[in-house]
């Protein structure tokens, strides 16, 4: 059993910057790819970006460009730096952690998933 919680996350102005970290707990951290992915109000949740545990990166195409995924595997933390934000970027966002096969863009990877934290981008 993995445990991930998701922090950082506000109301920003667009334009501006946030860092969302996503502790985790339980299990071999490094281990286990990690994402985050989000839902908008009344819009099914998507992923926006991955690092595997090898510490390779993919990224959603929203994400490309503003967004940085990281992984501190001494801290079993991973975080996602979003520069540039925009109102559409208003969402809340899910840390999951997974260990199953599969492209790591999609849901069924990852068995853990946080409560998520909102992100609020006003213009």
């Amino acid at each position: 059993q993995v445990h991930v919680v998701e922090s950082g996350g506000g109301l920003v102005q667009a334009g501006g910057s946030v860092r969302l970290s996503c502790a985790a707990s339980g299990r071999t951290f490094s281990n286990y790819d990690m994402s985050w992915f989000r839902q908008a109000p009344e819009k099914e949740r998507e992923f926006v970006a991955a690092i595997s545990g090898s510490g390779g990166t993919y990224y959603a195409d929203v994400a490309k460009g503003r967004f940085t995924i990281a992984r501190d595997n001494a801290k079993s933390t991973v975080y996602l730096q979003m520069n540039r934000l925009k109102p559409e970027d208003t969402a809340v966002y899910y840390c999951a952690a997974g260990s199953g096969a599969g492209l790591l863009n999609t849901e069924s990877v990852y068995q853990y998933w946080g409560q998520g934290t909102q992100v609020t981008v006003s213009s």
